[in-house]
């Protein structure tokens, strides 16, 4: 009886290929991993220029919390623009939000969970109403939602009358400020903070392992065994010191439990459901979508009531850290968003992105807004360095795709 057994690819071919193909899956690796080296590069810059005060421990815990929303948003925004539309009114709906969260929370005085609860419900009616515009009536994304930042900006007033609400219940304040910690007492390292990055190491491991090997019985490519235990060490690494800084400082924000949260969820829902399969067929090519049986109305629809959810929840996040909501609130948000999005990796025809790229975008601009603020540079000199940075990021990455679908 012959063995069926298929054969790993670690040790396939001539000899001399033995030494190159490590090389070969490095360099395939660097190209698909453009957008995360870049904010490597970008952390090590200003690492140097504000002589290590962004690598302390209470800034990136303040990293996390002061850029929260960016990320919630860049969730939303990354599905709208692998579906093939775009989402201007972000910003807009996250004020209205945080206007109308006040009304509840301050000005009616309902519980602070019931205040949370109805503006998630209040985010997800006005994504439904841009979407059935968008879905049913057939009008583009682009002038929706450029109608919509203009509806809703002018709500946000309207609820505020021009004034700030404020200040919010402790409990709501902890959704923006909150921190897990102490929960074991008083420690100089919260224990469990580093406790939870163990679990999560432990997770990693066991998933890529589990993945490697289920790779190897079918007989696919692998990188060689060397150049993944480096890279798993490497990101075992960096999460350990993003634990231990976090454990140093104050244990783990609530806005990051949040963020953990909704990448997991999002995670799965683009990679394992239909309804993710469903978005990256819409992106790639609508018509044939539609040939396939896809529902793409009800696609489009449900897109835009979970944009209008999660820009709830930023909204609300933003509002919690500043215990007010006033007229300024969400001012930019859509371009940040936007650019996130676009920096991650999304293309912009559609039916290319990722979860993990839209965060890895959210994270470089967080971490230019972080470091141009530490060094004292001008708001007209920041624009200018953020928008030719973002742009220098998005061309290596373009530069190491093309080099390796080439290749």
């Amino acid at each position: 009886m012959t063995d069926t057994k298929p054969a790993s690819t670690e040790t396939i071919g001539p000899p001399e290929n033995r030494f190159t193909a490590p090389l070969t899956h490095i360099l395939a690796d660097l190209g698909k991993n453009g957008i995360f080296l870049a904010l490597i590069a970008v952390i090590i810059l200003f690492s140097i220029t504000t002589d290590g005060i962004l690598l302390r421990p209470q800034n990136i815990s303040n990293l996390i919390v002061q850029n929260g929303y960016i990320l919630i948003l860049a969730i939303g925004m990354v599905l709208v623009i692998v579906a093939g539309h775009i989402d201007l009114s972000v910003g807009s709906v996250a004020a209205f939000v945080g206007a109308v969260s006040g009304v509840f929370a301050v000005q009616m005085g309902l519980p602070w969970w019931l205040s949370i609860i109805l503006s998630l419900l209040v985010g997800a009616v006005v994504g439904a109403w841009q979407g059935f515009w968008i879905a049913y009536v057939g009008i583009p994304a682009f002038i929706v939602t450029l109608a919509g930042m203009l509806i809703f900006r002018g709500l946000a007033l309207v609820v505020l009358g021009n004034a700030n609400i404020g200040s919010f219940p402790s409990e709501y304040r902890a959704l923006g400020n909150g921190f897990l910690t102490d929960l074991l007492g008083a420690y100089q390292v919260d224990p469990v903070t580093m406790g939870i990055a163990v679990i999560a190491i432990i997770a990693l491991v066991f998933q890529q392992i589990r993945t490697r090997r289920g790779r190897l019985q079918y007989a696919q490519e692998v990188e060689p065994l060397v150049w993944f235990i480096a890279k798993l060490a490497l990101i075992i690494a960096g999460i350990g010191f993003f634990a231990y800084a976090l454990a140093t400082f104050k244990g783990i924000p609530i806005t990051l439990i949040v963020l953990a949260v909704l990448v997991m969820i999002y995670g799965v829902l683009t990679t394992k459901s239909v309804f993710g399969r469903h978005i990256y067929a819409i992106g790639g090519n609508r018509h044939a979508a539609e040939l396939s049986g896809v529902k793409t109305r009800q696609v489009d629809f449900w897109i835009f009531v979970n944009m209008g959810f999660l820009a709830a929840l930023a909204g609300l996040v933003f509002t919690a850290r500043l215990n007010l909501a006033g007229p300024k609130a969400g001012e930019g948000f859509e371009l940040e968003a936007i650019s996130a999005a676009f920096i991650g990796g999304a293309a912009v025809q559609g039916g290319i992105g990722t979860i993990a790229g839209a965060i890895i975008g959210g994270l470089i601009i967080g971490v230019l807004n972080n470091g141009m603020s530490i060094m004292g540079i001008g708001i007209e000199w920041q624009q200018a360095v953020k928008g030719l940075v973002l742009l220098l990021a998005v061309a290596f990455d373009v530069f190491n795709k093309r080099r390796s679908g080439g290749r």
